[in-house]
């Protein structure tokens, strides 16, 4: 699971095994170590209507709502976003880059846009 934060919005991107990880238990944590503290990310089933966020005791959880994380885990929707706060908030899957990067995409989704 990645995250990307600029200005007002954050962007969740996960993986294949981090998808089927959610799915499975309604919940997904990662975390990065800065030193001798941590910033953990995480995202969370819920009950409700939209996708919310909060950020408590160096943690970030974005909550995505049932029905969303039905859908969005068991077919091809790429991702849900919502954008009626002050913070844009975004989930999607996580495609191959179409160029060369160094990182490990193997378990990433395929690009529709490498097929053209």
């Amino acid at each position: 699971m990645k995250i990307r934060i600029k200005g007002n919005s954050l962007r969740y991107r996960l993986t294949k095994p981090d998808i089927e990880c959610f799915s499975k238990d309604g919940y997904l944590e990662e975390a990065t170590s800065f030193g001798s503290q941590k910033l953990i990310y995480a995202l969370q089933r819920y009950q409700d209507d939209e996708l919310m966020a909060d950020f408590n005791d160096q943690k970030i959880v974005l909550y995505v709502p049932d029905y969303m994380a039905d859908e969005w885990t068991t077919t091809d929707r790429v991702g849900f976003e919502n954008d009626n706060g002050p913070l844009y908030l975004l989930i999607e899957k996580d495609f191959k880059c179409l160029d060369n990067v160094a990182e490990d995409q193997s378990d990433n989704y395929p690009n529709p846009l490498s097929k053209k």
